[in-house]
C-alpha cells in the first residue's frame, strides 16, 4: 500500500497561491476533480488567458453513460476546480459552454487570501466506506446547500429518514438493474485496477485500495470480483452506506445537454469541496439517475418541477480518510500547442 500512497500523495501538492498565473498548475488542479469511474475523460488546451476543456471520447463509458452526461459532468467538476484554483493566482474565471467545449476565461483581479475551497482541492476524495451516522448540524447543511448552488444548478439536501429510505429503495432497484446487466458488469470490471502495480502503471480507473480492498494479482481480482458484484449483495451494501450517511445531496439543473451537465458537475464539485473543508466525507450514489426508468421516480420524490432534472446524487457524513485515487501524467491530458 505504501507505493500506492506515495504515488497518490505525489499528485496532491498544495495549490500554488503566490499570485503568479500558471495555466499548467490550474490544469493540474482540474485533474484532481471527481469523475466517473476515474476515467479522467478530459483534454486541456492552454491558450494565453483561457483554458479549454474538451471531452476525451476515447474514455467514454457507453453502457452506464450512453448519452455522455457523466462525461460532461466530469468536465464540469474539473472546470470548478480550475475556477477555485484561479483565485490563488489572482484571476477571475468565467465558464462558458459552447460548440462542444468548456471554456474558462481568466482575467486579473485584486489578490485575496486563499479560501477553504481552494485548500480543499488536494484533499477532496470520494470516501466509499460507511460513515459514522452522526447527524449534520444546521450550519453544515446550509453551507453545503449554498456551495452546491451556482450557475443553473442547485443542491437538494435530504436528511429526512423517510425520504432517505425511499431513495434507498431506488438505489437498490438501480443496483439490481445494473448488476444484472452483463454489459454493465463488464464495463465496470474493465475500469477496475486490482493490483497496486497496475493502478500505478495505468494511473486511472477504480483502484482496489480506493474501494477498500487489498492489492491482489489482476488475474485473481478478475476471477473473484464477480462474487462481490451480485445485485443483492450490492443492494445490501449500498443500503448500509445510506443508513450510515446522515444526508444525501441531489444536484438539480434545468434540462439535459452539455450546459446543464457542466453546471451540475460544477455544483457537485463545489459541494464536495465544501464538505471537505468542513471535515465531512462524500461519495456518489448515482444509480437512480443512471437507470432511465428510475430517474423520473427520484424527481417525483423530490417534488421537482420540469424543466428541473436530477443529475447527480451524493451521500454525506463523517467518515475516515481513505487512500486517494491516482491520475495519469498531466502531459497526457494537455493538448500540444
Amino acid at each position: 500500500m505504501a507505493s500506492h500512497s506515495r504515488a497518490a500523495d505525489a499528485l496532491r501538492a498544495a495549490p500554488a497561491a503566490d499570485g503568479a498565473p500558471d495555466l499548467r498548475e490550474l490544469a493540474r488542479l482540474g485533474t484532481l476533480a471527481a469523475n466517473s469511474h476515474n476515467t479522467q475523460p478530459w483534454r486541456f488546451e492552454l491558450v494565453q488567458d483561457r483554458i479549454r476543456l474538451r471531452p476525451d471520447l476515447a474514455r467514454r463509458c457507453p453502457v452506464v453513460d450512453p448519452d455522455d452526461a457523466h462525461l460532461w459532468r466530469s468536465l464540469g467538476c474539473a472546470a470548478e476546480n480550475i475556477v477555485q484554483g484561479a483565485q490563488g493566482q489572482a484571476l477571475a474565471a468565467d465558464v462558458l459552454v459552447q460548440d462542444g467545449v468548456v471554456e474558462i476565461r481568466l482575467t486579473p483581479k485584486q489578490p485575496a487570501p486563499p479560501d477553504a475551497l481552494l485548500d480543499a482541492i488536494v484533499h477532496r476524495q470520494c470516501c466509499k466506506v460507511p460513515y459514522d451516522g452522526a447527524p449534520l448540524t444546521g450550519a453544515e447543511v446550509a453551507a453545503l446547500a449554498e456551495a452546491g448552488t451556482l450557475a443553473g444548478a442547485r443542491a437538494e439536501v435530504v436528511s429526512d429518514p423517510t425520504q432517505k429510505a425511499r431513495i434507498a429503495e431506488l438505489v437498490a432497484e438501480g443496483n439490481r438493474a445494473q448488476m444484472g446487466d452483463p454489459a454493465f458488469r463488464a464495463e465496470l470490471i474493465g475500469w477496475m485496477r486490482f493490483s497496486d502495480r497496475t493502478a500505478i502503471a495505468r494511473g486511472d480507473g477504480l483502484a482496489g485500495r480506493v474501494l477498500g480492498l487489498p492489492s491482489v494479482p489482476d488475474w485473481l481480482g478478475r476471477r473473484i470480483v464477480g462474487l462481490f458484484l451480485s445485485p443483492e449483495r450490492q443492494a445490501k451494501s449500498d443500503r448500509r452506506l445510506i443508513d450510515t450517511s446522515p444526508a444525501l445531496a441531489v444536484i438539480v439543473a434545468p434540462g439535459d445537454g452539455p450546459a446543464p451537465w457542466v453546471d451540475a458537475g460544477r455544483a457537485s464539485q463545489r459541494l464536495q469541496l465544501q464538505a471537505t473543508a468542513l471535515g465531512l466525507a462524500s461519495a456518489f450514489l448515482n444509480q437512480p439517475i443512471e437507470v432511465p426508468a428510475l430517474r423520473p421516480r427520484l424527481e417525483a420524490l423530490l417534488g421537482l418541477v420540469p424543466p428541473e432534472r436530477a443529475h447527480l446524487m451524493l451521500r454525506l457524513g463523517r467518515g475516515p480518510r481513505q487512500p486517494y485515487s491516482l491520475r495519469r501524467p498531466l502531459a497526457e491530458m494537455i493538448a500540444p500547442g
